[in-house]
Formats: C-alpha cells, structure tokens, sequence
C-alpha cells in the first residue's frame, strides 16, 4: 500500500491552520468539481480532495495521520501496524461507514471499517531534531547551553500553532562536530497516552578564528619570528585547552607541521593538535630595523630562489 500526502493533496504546509485548510479545500472544489470543471480527472480529483479534507479537517483523524505518517512520503510503501485497525473509533467530518467505496485503500485501512474499540492504540510521539551552536572549547570542558525552540503542536479545535520552548542542555566534554545529542522525553506528545518523542540536538562549532576541527583532531597556526624558526627551542603555543610548552625544531620553514599527541578533542582516543608554522617577518619600519635587514643581506648568503630557475 501506498502512503497519500493529504496534505500535498490540498497543497498546504504541515503546520497550516485548520482555516488554511478550509480555503484550500474550497478552492479545489471550485477547480474539480464534476458539475462545474472542465478537468479531464475531475471526478478523480474531487475524489482525492475530498478525502484529504476528511482527515485533515477532523482534528482527530489529523492528529493520527500525523503520528502514523511520520517520515513518509508520497508514493512509498506503507503498512500500517496489525492492531491499527482495532485501535479507533473515528467520528464527525468526513467519509461515513456506508460510503468507504470513495475511499482509497490508504484511508481504508487508517480509519475504515475495522475501527471498532474507542481511542485505545497508543502511539510514541515524532522525534524532534534541531541544532546547537556551541563554542569549540566546550568540547573539551563540557558546558550548558540554553536552547530555545519553537514546538509545534495541535490545539484543542485542530489548529496547528507554534510554541516557544527553552531547555537547558548539558553538553558532555568531548563532543565532536556533526554528533547528535539525544535529550530523552522532548519530542512531540504521544498520541492517546503514547510515550512522548526525543529530541536529537545536532551539534555545531562556532568559528573560533585560530583553530577548526576535523573529528576529534585540531588544526591551527602558529606564528614565530624568524630567529625562532632558524635557532629553535621552547616557546609556548595556545591550543584550545590553554596554553602548552612545545620546542621548535632549528631550521623550520613555513608550512611545517607540528603534531601535539592527545591535544585535539578529548574522547577514547582523544584527537591530537596540528599546528602549521608560519614565519612572520618584523616590519623594517624603522632606521634600526632596516639596518638589520641591510646587515643580514650583507651577512647571509642566502637566496630563496636558488635552484628555482633564477
């Protein structure tokens, strides 16, 4: 069995109101009514309208198509659980028992004749799924975070509207980009006493202009004077966790890559901490300055571009 997009039938949003429902539905009947439309599917048509009003007009049926169609799309297989059938006793709008014939077998099975024992099927409400923006050195303490959310739901006359809902999450130490955070209970409401979805928080990395993380591992650069990458020796760097002793090996050029074992992402294993070397020349602004240079040009027989074709 198919699964129908009732509401790509009447071309409105998941969260459209039952007014915006109402319009919609009016405004395909004036197009496909076979009394009236010129439409070679008409009849066909009205049919297909008529049975998407059905269920998205009564807030009951609604509430249940939602909850059982979760992650569907039109056309895909569907098959409903075996006891769906002896789950409810649908009532009001729509298609009455008698008259199922103009029925798809989709609606058939959701809420035809089988329904017999009055709002029994529990069913666990939809997950929920958002991002959180977090900064990268949370990932090595941990932290909390608020998150605001907008949440929707169903009201008591069917109309869908928009909630604002704050959580406050605790973010693990160790967290990588890309990882989802399960928070148990905060997804939408069950339906008939179902257990309520979760909520998976995507997490992100804010920019942090000195390092990015690929997993677990750091990447970053790190700035020396020309004296330091020619002679060597200790310096301190920063990383995200703080500032670390390291030793630059002599004769480093720019582009060198120094590995900082276990320095990356805390986890099991933790990531290690790439930093690039980048000579940075002091500016010959002054008399001084240039003197130097001028002593070094003098001094130094060097050139960068031996053997390059110069």
């Amino acid at each position: 069995m198919q699964f129908k997009d009732y509401y790509a039938t009447l071309g409105v949003e998941r969260s459209a109101s039952q007014d915006d429902i109402r319009k919609a539905y009016r405004r395909l009947a004036r197009k496909y009514h076979p009394d009236v439309s010129k439409e070679a599917n008409a009849e066909q048509m009205m049919k297909e309208v008529n049975e998407a009003n059905a269920v998205l007009s009564d807030p009951e049926k609604r509430a249940a198509y939602d909850q059982m169609g979760q992650g569907f799309q039109a056309g895909q297989d569907f098959t409903p659980p075996p006891d769906w059938g002896n789950g409810f006793e649908f009532s009001g709008r729509g298609f009455a028992q008698n008259d199922m014939h103009d029925a798809s077998d989709f609606f058939a099975r959701m809420f035809g004749q089988g329904s017999r024992s009055h709002h029994t099927h529990q069913m666990r409400g939809e997950d929920r799924h958002a991002k959180i923006v977090i900064d990268l050195t949370a990932a090595y303490t941990g932290a909390h975070e608020t998150v605001q959310l907008r949440v929707p739901e169903i009201e008591a006359n069917g109309q869908v509207s928009l909630r604002e809902q704050t959580l406050q999450i605790a973010i693990p130490r160790g967290v990588i980009e890309g990882q989802h955070l399960r928070i148990a209970g905060q997804g939408s409401p069950g339906l008939n006493g179902g257990p309520t979805g979760d909520l998976y928080l995507e997490i992100s990395f804010r920019p942090h202009g000195k390092f990015r993380a690929e997993g677990r591992d750091i990447h970053g650069k790190l700035p020396l004077t020309p004296w330091e990458a020619a002679l060597g020796g200790p310096i301190q760097a920063e990383t995200p966790s703080g500032p670390i002793d390291i030793r630059i090996p002599p004769n480093s050029q720019s582009g060198r890559k120094l590995r900082l074992k276990g320095r990356g992402i805390p986890g099991e294993p933790a990531g290690d901490a790439y930093l690039e070397l980048q000579v940075v020349l002091p500016p010959a602004d002054s008399d001084a300055a240039r003197d130097l240079y001028k002593k070094m040009a003098e001094t130094l027989p060097f050139n960068p571009r031996k053997g390059n074709g110069s």
